[in-house]
């Protein structure tokens, strides 16, 4: 064993458990010990480091470059870490308030809407993200208002239309039960007033019938499991026969009739079944409402997405205050519901009809016709 130094201790030899003795006490004796290989090209050898730990002394610097840098220089450093720091917890604090404001906004608006407040609307000011997150919550609450008040409609449009029905039924159903109850007691002798009595009770039946068939109609049109039959037809034979079936009840009242449809084929696309309803009744309505000698104009129109169908007269018109609700249940031009007008409900079938087709029915009037009825359907 050959010794570099002074030797402090009398070993002069080392078996191999004394080393791995000696390494594993190196932390916690009094000297901190080391074993490395080295060797040459004759011999390996092995060379044990030992070093008095007092003599050991270790430092850790978390900032070595700060031991490099006079102490003025040092602490202006710490200064501007501290400033960096407090910036960025400052920034912090500000945006969390931009971001914690638009929200408190977005969830006050949420539960308004949940307390059934859907008129509400907020207004967001702060950057573009939120700014469309409000329009969207704006554009959310239109939507859940508009169905709302929609289903709102519907159900008083509902209640309305079930009291028109309760009214339109009363009145001949009373007069069928009176002159039935009549006859029944053998009140009425003579045969003249008895048949009489049997044609009111007959005609009032009819009425009811009537009523009772538009309404089931009206319904079964308006109800999502209908099915419709469309298909591509030509228009101007199709209201050749349409016109044709109401040829006599238009001769009986006299109306000029004025049929006017291009040269050429005019094809749309719709069902004939509710086409020809919705034809019919606009023909019926000016039937029921205007004088004899009525000039009655139907008239194809081809468009670019859609044919016209105009079905106008010069008769008596329809009130201007009317005009706005005729198209609903149970509304009659001739203002009072009496025994003596239509169901009420033609119209109110013609436009579900139009609109079931992918069509639109609108009313107006012209310098020479007061009643302009315009069916479009598309092509």
């Amino acid at each position: 064993m050959k010794v570099i130094g002074s030797k402090k201790d009398e070993v002069n030899r080392y078996t191999e458990e004394q080393l791995f003795t000696l390494l594993e006490n190196g932390v916690n004796g009094p000297y901190y010990s080391s074993l490395t290989r080295y060797q040459d090209a004759d011999s390996t050898y092995w060379l044990l480091l030992k070093i008095p730990r007092d003599r050991i002394n270790i430092t850790v610097n978390s900032f070595p470059f700060m031991s490099q840098l006079s102490e003025p220089l040092a602490l202006y450093i710490m200064l501007g870490i501290i400033f960096i720091l407090i910036l960025i917890l400052g920034y912090s604090y500000t945006v969390a308030r931009r971001i914690q404001k638009p929200l408190k906004t977005i969830s006050e608006g949420l539960n308004e809407m949940i307390r059934g407040n859907y008129n509400t609307r907020i207004e967001v000011d702060a950057e573009e993200e939120f700014k469309q997150m409000g329009e969207k919550f704006n554009y959310m609450a239109d939507m859940i208002e508009k169905t709302t008040e929609d289903k709102r409609l519907a159900e008083e449009s509902k209640q309305q239309m079930i009291m028109d029905l309760s009214h339109d039924l009363k009145t001949p159903i009373t007069t069928i039960q009176g002159y039935a109850q009549a006859l029944y007691e053998g009140r009425v002798d003579d045969a003249e007033r008895q048949r009489k009595y049997l044609t009111y009770i007959y005609n009032k039946s009819t009425q009811v019938t009537k009523l009772i068939l538009n309404m089931v109609e009206l319904l079964k049109t308006d109800s999502p499991d209908f099915l419709l039959k469309t298909d591509r037809y030509e228009l101007g034979d199709f209201l050749r026969e349409v016109i044709a079936d109401t040829y006599g009840e238009i001769e009986k009242k006299s109306f000029n009739l004025q049929f006017q449809v291009p040269n050429h084929a005019v094809y749309a696309r719709f069902d004939p079944e509710l086409l020809a309803r919705v034809v019919h009744n606009i023909i019926s309505n000016a039937l029921m409402y205007n004088n004899n000698g009525t000039l009655l104009r139907i008239e194809v129109i081809p468009q670019e997405e859609f044919v016209m169908i105009e079905i106008a007269d010069n008769g008596v018109g329809i009130p201007n205050e009317l005009q706005t609700t005729i198209f609903n249940p149970f509304v009659r031009g001739d203002k009072a519901r009496t025994a003596t007008g239509g169901t009420g409900l033609g119209l109110a079938i013609a436009m579900k009809n139009t609109e079931r087709m992918g069509g639109r029915l609108t009313l107006s009037s012209n310098d020479k016709e007061m009643t302009v009825f315009k069916i479009e359907i598309p092509k």
